[in-house]
């Protein structure tokens, strides 16, 4: 899967930082089908608010294209299958996770991420479109709502920030599904909430999530899915990072900086680049952290997938797989 051409300045690093992966789009088109969880017909007109106003959905979405990062695989948690999607995470094929295989009956076509193709778009006659975790620009907002209904992110939240809880809420409004979704949310919370009950060492214990790229090294910072994972799991982000915070989820960190990933746990991982690559500089060699056992470096590419895609699905199988892994580095 080709990677999409970096952006310009400090852009490129957080684009980077988001894992993101051009996708030309395919020639497969789906359908909007139910797979386990009915909507409510009645439910409709709908109106849900977001930061760009109040959008509303006169009925039922037959055919729903699915832009923002893990909206796809929120839709296909409710039982809505797109008939577009984009595929933020370069997963190829139906451009979700594996814990998301299966829930298509045919495959959706695949739309461009940072610059989708309005044309495909249009091409796919969708009557609702998400856009709930993207770039939120407003120019994107106007030339998808000319399409179709678009339902973007929730007011005040910044590019890329909206949470999990937050995109279900939205996506489960738009398709007359708030009563799976409010499920799913129940059920995501619990296995947060049996995990850090399992492991009272996670509570209050500070963590810096880091990443290598090309770029070099960076962090992540609360608002972003991976913070918000570990936090939600009882650690705190290490306020050394956190205090670099701009209106960014993802902060650049130089080589005089490295110190700054130094924490009581710390996790790191891979971006287009192998993990070698950073663990075998010396400025992450020489990292209390490290030396001491408490670094967690995510080298399984589905792992580290699962840990970014802060869907309801990826996230019961990041907390399946890597929280017996920051566990051991804690003993």
């Amino acid at each position: 899967m080709p990677v999409r051409p970096a952006l310009r300045g400090a852009a490129a690093l957080a684009a980077a930082a988001l894992v993101l992966t051009g996708c030309g789009a395919g020639d497969d088109e789906g359908t909007t089908a139910d797979r386990g969880s009915a909507s409510d017909s009645s439910a409709f007109p709908v109106t849900v608010s977001t930061a760009f106003g109040d959008v509303t959905i006169d009925e039922e979405p037959q055919r729903v294209v699915a832009l923002g990062w893990s909206d796809a695989e929120t839709a296909l948690a409710l039982g809505v299958q797109p008939v577009g999607a984009s595929d933020w995470l370069g997963f190829g094929g139906e451009g979700v996770g594996p814990w998301a295989e299966g829930l298509y009956d045919e495959a959706p076509q695949i739309i461009e991420t940072l610059e989708p193709s309005l044309e495909a778009i249009a091409a796919l006659e969708p009557d609702l479109i998400l856009d709930t975790r993207s770039s939120g620009e407003q120019d994107r907002y106007e030339a998808l709502e000319k399409i179709a209904p678009t339902v973007g992110q929730p007011e005040g939240v910044g590019p890329y920030q909206t949470t999990w809880q937050q995109q279900l809420e939205l996506v489960g409004q738009a398709l007359g599904r708030s009563d799976r979704a409010e499920e799913l949310t129940a059920e995501v919370d619990q296995a947060f909430s049996d995990a850090a009950a399992e492991h009272p060492e996670f509570e209050g214990t500070e963590v810096a999530v880091g990443a290598f790229t090309s770029a070099g090294f960076g962090a992540y910072v609360r608002g972003d899915a991976r913070v918000d994972f570990m936090e939600q799991l009882g650690f705190e982000n290490a306020p050394a990072v956190q205090d670099l915070a701009t209106e960014n989820f993802f902060v650049p960190v130089s080589e005089e900086q490295v110190s700054l990933l130094d924490a009581e746990l710390t996790v790191a991982f891979p971006i287009f680049v192998e993990a070698a690559e950073f663990t075998a500089n010396p400025l992450w060699q020489a990292l209390a952290s490290v030396r001491e056992g408490r670094a967690v470096v995510l080298e399984d590419t589905t792992l580290v997938n699962a840990f970014s895609s802060g869907s309801s699905l990826g996230i019961r199988y990041a907390l399946d797989n890597a929280v017996p892994l920051f566990a051991d580095a804690l003993a």
